[in-house]
């Protein structure tokens, strides 16, 4: 049960004054819960933090304020003049003066009696806005505060300013917001005490305090204590939660799966090459994890072509060998095609029978797979999320295989637990992340890497062109196509947008048609599976030499004899999908380039962005940098899939305080596993704090 202390932030944001329905949907669009399919619950407004603040402390005078700033003025309300009578397009002007100067203060659909109650002539008001000079002459339009000389005391002198959305005012979220710190009841402190000494953190309400009720502008910097305090609080819950989830998902205890390597030595004699020094390491290590009892969790992250798809067939043969079935699931019906053809002829000369499952097969040939699959004649399955739906029953589902993880939430890891008695899990990711989003996304995981290229594999050349250099590439591309290499094209949309003036991948394919005829391609997301198999298919035979794409192709499509990787607008890709692009060349012995159109002027990300893919091949660096440039939510793709982007931290100026949660919260567990301690309890709290409610349920379900 919720402890009753928190029903206070769990109301509807309705329940506050001044909140109703109309004004709560605006205010869910800044609040930086993620919702999902619930409503904004007054705790949530605790995070929204401001992302900078007016220092109304500036009071230069009248003639010494400068055009733009804001500004408090003292000053003497001297006279009135109203627009004249039924002419409202005239505004209403109240003139003042102080020592320095006079000043005409500005209001447009004014209501008269109003002001004059407001600024009767004669008094002294403190006034605090905006400074605008017309022809020499100062105004201030709508000051922000006006107050009697007696009340100034009462304005805010350092004024936070919050992220808004159309139709929703920051006085309105204010109150809001300030509401919401009035109904924070006092919370047991969840901190272990060295850790909060050493880093100076605040209690937990005065951190919140400090943030939203600043008294200088330094207060609000992610470096300063307040903002650091709340952002290891979030990750403590974030660290506990996948602990927790952890230690559940090992109590669903597995079981050993050790092989006689009969299957695995047929699948490696198959290989027309040897593994790599890396890929060995790390199959040396899932078979350990096979090995034991406990079910296996493990992330295997390898750059694109360092061959992760064998290290998971061979381990994928291990499971079948110790009389179990394996499944391997993709996030999109291309890449499960492709670890089709990858893996069905290496495992059917090991004699094994391999079925794929999206949402493409119907009919009879699906009703096959699925009984294949419930009485075990199916030894591997490859699919999409399909795999993991209702009607799909294994006999003996022992190892799932997940593919580019980021792309699947916990949710989706506890869904395919579901599927067998407790399977083993191997999680691939050719996405390179950087050490401290692994331990953000994947904490409940153990860690493989692949450091390597496979044998053969050659570097390739990466050169940036602007675009007005373009009938320059298309001769080169013309003498290419003509040796018999293939070309990659890749647009940032599908179709020309009104709003941004980019070419699109349609146009693109349209010009580029007219110069080299039928040998160029066409695929994007919005066409059916079939016309985008087709066009893969015809690239891939060479009936077309020239493949122009959006982003579909990035993850995990295979044609070896493509040699060059246009990417067209590169400024507008990040870091990440870049290097997962130009990985899509270079998989054959002919030496590759990529070429990065861009569009001049370039800004200074943009700019560090392309001289970073110019510079290096390296996708660990490239991911390091990718995080100092774009931050963490962007990088894992969480804005949009609900895995863990944060409310308060921002990963660019907090990791440090990363892996002290994660021993904090690993330390805790082994102590006081169910919570149940005077400390247990207080971090009960935090959980829910942060919508970490399933850790909280994992508890009682353990």
């Amino acid at each position: 049960m919720r402890p009753s202390l928190l029903d206070p932030l769990f109301a509807p944001i309705t329940s506050l004054e001044g909140v109703g329905p109309k004004v709560a949907t605006m205010i869910e669009k800044v609040v930086p819960a993620d919702l999902g399919d619930r409503s904004a619950r007054v705790g949530d407004l605790l995070f929204v933090l401001p992302h900078s603040v007016i220092d109304r402390r500036n009071r230069p005078g009248i003639a010494l304020a400068a055009e733009g700033a804001i500004v408090t003025l003292e000053v003497r309300i001297d006279r009135h003049q109203p627009p004249p009578r039924g002419n409202r397009s005239v505004p209403y002007r109240v003139y003042a003066h102080d020592d320095t100067g006079e000043i005409a203060l500005t209001f447009f659909h004014a209501h008269a009696a109003y002001l004059e109650k407001q600024m009767p002539v004669g008094e002294h008001v403190v006034v605090s806005g905006r400074m605008e000079w017309f022809n020499g002459r100062p105004s201030m339009v709508h000051p922000d505060h006006i107050a009697p000389l007696s009340d100034a005391a009462s304005l805010p002198l350092v004024e936070p300013v919050y992220p808004l959305t159309a139709g929703l005012s920051g006085k309105v979220l204010r109150r809001a917001i300030g509401q919401a710190l009035g109904r924070l009841p006092e919370l047991p402190d969840w901190l272990d005490p060295t850790v909060a000494k050493k880093h100076s953190f605040p209690a937990f309400a005065a951190a919140l305090e400090r943030l939203h009720d600043p008294s200088d502008p330094i207060d609000l910097s992610p470096e300063g204590a307040a903002w650091r305090r709340l952002a290891y609080d979030e990750f403590l819950a974030g660290q506990l939660s996948l602990a927790l989830t952890r230690t559940h998902v090992r109590r669903l205890s597995g079981r050993p799966l050790k092989g006689d390597g009969r299957i695995e030595d047929a699948i490696r004699k198959a290989l027309p090459y040897s593994l790599t020094g890396s890929q060995e390491f790390a199959l040396a290590e899932i078979n350990a994890d096979l090995a034991e009892p406990e079910r296996m969790l493990r992330l295997l992250q390898g750059d694109v072509g360092s061959g992760k798809t064998v290290v998971a067939l061979l381990a994928m043969a291990r499971a079948v060998e110790a009389g179990g079935q394996a499944a391997l699931m993709a996030p999109t019906e291309i890449l499960a095609r492709q670890h089709l053809a990858t893996i069905t002829p290496l495992a059917e000369r090991a004699g094994l029978k391999v079925a794929i499952l999206t949402g493409r097969e119907k009919g009879r040939e699906r009703s096959a797979t699925l009984a294949g699959l419930e009485d075990g004649s199916i030894d591997m399955v490859v699919g999409t999320h399909a795999l993991f739906q209702e009607p799909v029953k294994f006999r003996d589902l022992v190892l799932a295989v997940v593919d580019e993880q980021h792309r699947f939430g916990v949710h989706q890891r506890l869904a395919i637990t579901a599927k067998g008695d407790a399977p083993d899990m191997l999680v691939m990711t050719a996405t390179p992340i950087p050490r401290t989003l692994v331990l953000t996304a994947f904490g409940d995981m153990d860690v493989s890497r692949l450091t390597e290229k496979p044998a053969g594999r050659r570097p390739i050349r990466t050169v940036t062109l602007p675009l007005d250099r373009l009938d320059e590439l298309i001769g080169r591309i013309s003498d290419a196509v003509a040796e018999g290499q293939k070309v990659y094209w890749i647009c940032p949309l599908v179709e020309e947008s009104e709003e941004i003036k980019l070419t699109s991948a349609e146009d693109r394919f349209a010009i580029l048609k007219q110069e080299f005829g039928d040998i160029v391609g066409l695929v994007h997301g919005r066409m059916k599976g079939a016309e985008k198999d087709e066009a893969m298919r015809a690239f891939k035979e060479g009936e077309t030499k020239i493949l122009v794409a959006t982003t579909v192709i990035e993850v995990g499509v295979d044609v070896p004899d493509a040699t060059i990787m246009v990417i067209e607008h590169a400024e507008r890709f990040g870091l990440a999908q870049l290097h997962q692009l130009r990985g899509r060349v270079g998989r054959g012995d002919k030496p590759s380039s990529c070429v990065l159109l861009y569009k001049d002027p370039l800004g200074e990300t943009a700019k560090k962005r392309l001289s970073v893919m110019r510079d290096t091949e390296d996708g660990f660096l490239i991911s390091e940098e990718d995080l100092k440039l774009r931050g963490e939510g962007e990088l894992l793709g969480t804005r949009q899939s609900g895995t863990p982007g944060f409310q308060v931290a921002r990963i660019e100026f907090h990791a440090d305080l990363l892996e002290v949660a994660r021993d904090d919260a690993r330390l805790i567990l082994a102590r006081d596993p169910d919570l149940q301690t005077e400390r247990g309890q207080a971090l009960r709290v935090l959980l829910y704090l942060f919508g970490r409610d399933e850790a909280v349920r994992l508890l009682r379900a353990g």
